[in-house]
């Protein structure tokens, strides 16, 4: 009943027990226009490549969850106008309806699960809007991350978000917050948000370790590996708080699914472009490292099953 494709890449890597990193395509279709968008997610493919893995880009294309998407494909999703943004709530009802759409966090978390793919690579996740103790406005990521059983390597959550109160809800539901590298948590395009991070670990063995004991001790949900920017790349917290502030203020009254894209296609205008580079620069880090995680996740005996 339900159809899921593999690219032929994905398909072998399965075959043979390679390490697989997912990769959302939401980023693609409401991230940038064509043909940037279509540079990026082949490059940062390339990184998850050159550092030993093999890329699955998920997205739904006529109806149907591809696992990897073919060139052809990659290159026709770039150019489609219109594509579906799509979360759990919505996933199996663009699946019946035969639409196509790009997959959030949440959604991608689902397919990778479904495939077997236990690392997935992206920006940055979604989690709790500011002022949401009256708006309600809380991204399904977070849930998503207490039930499916995917480290989910990002930037922390999108600096246009509450922080604190996204690490709060995170906490509430038993998700592992990992800082890789630092003790501070990191804000997206900058390296650290002023609060601590739960966890810090500097290894991505010791990353996908912990993965699997969590499958052994019958733990659900996965991890989030928060990966701070490279120093070189990064815009200094006061810096875009300025341009987050004024985007907020710009953007007021817009809702659901639009607030996200809206936020940040007004701080890139606000930025003179400067927030994007970030973006891509932070998403391919962060690619390299789930390839790192991946690797060693393939390369770890699985931990027995502890209790009855």
């Amino acid at each position: 009943m339900l159809e899921m494709r593999y690219s032929s890449e994905v398909a072998r890597a399965r075959g043979d027990g390679a390490a697989i990193v997912a990769l959302e395509s939401t980023i693609i279709t409401h991230g940038m226009p064509y043909p940037d968008n279509l540079a990026m997610a082949r490059q940062v493919e390339d990184d998850i490549r050159s550092n030993g893995a093999v890329p699955a880009t998920i997205a739904v294309l006529g109806g149907v969850i591809h696992v990897g998407l073919e060139p052809a494909e990659l290159e026709r999703l770039a150019q489609t106008q219109g594509a579906l943004k799509l979360s759990r709530a919505d996933l199996a009802a663009a699946l019946a309806m035969g639409a196509t759409g790009a997959t959030t966090v949440a959604a991608t978390m689902i397919c990778a699960a479904r495939a077997g793919i236990g690392v997935f690579a992206t920006g940055g996740i979604g989690g709790v809007h500011r002022g949401a103790e009256t708006s309600f406005d809380i991204s399904a990521d977070l849930q998503e991350l207490a039930q499916t059983a995917v480290t989910v390597v990002a930037a922390g959550a999108k600096a246009i978000l509450d922080l604190p109160k996204t690490l709060e809800v995170l906490e509430t539901l038993g998700v592992p917050v990992i800082a890789y590298g630092q003790d501070g948590f990191p804000a997206f395009w900058s390296r650290d948000s002023g609060l601590p991070a739960p966890l810090r670990m500097d290894d991505a063995g010791q990353i996908a370790h912990a993965h699997l004991l969590r499958g052994a001790l019958g733990l659900p949900g996965g991890q989030l590996v928060a990966n701070p920017i490279p120093e070189s790349d990064e815009i200094p917290r006061k810096v875009i708080n300025g341009w987050i502030e004024q985007a907020l203020e710009d953007c007021a009254g817009v809702a659901a699914k639009e607030v996200t894209p809206r936020l940040l296609a007004r701080i890139f205008e606000l930025s003179g472009g400067a927030s994007l580079t970030a973006n891509i620069a932070l998403v391919r880090n962060n690619a390299k490292l789930g390839a790192e995680i991946a690797r060693a996740l393939v390369s770890q005996p699985r931990a027995p099953h502890i209790g009855g």
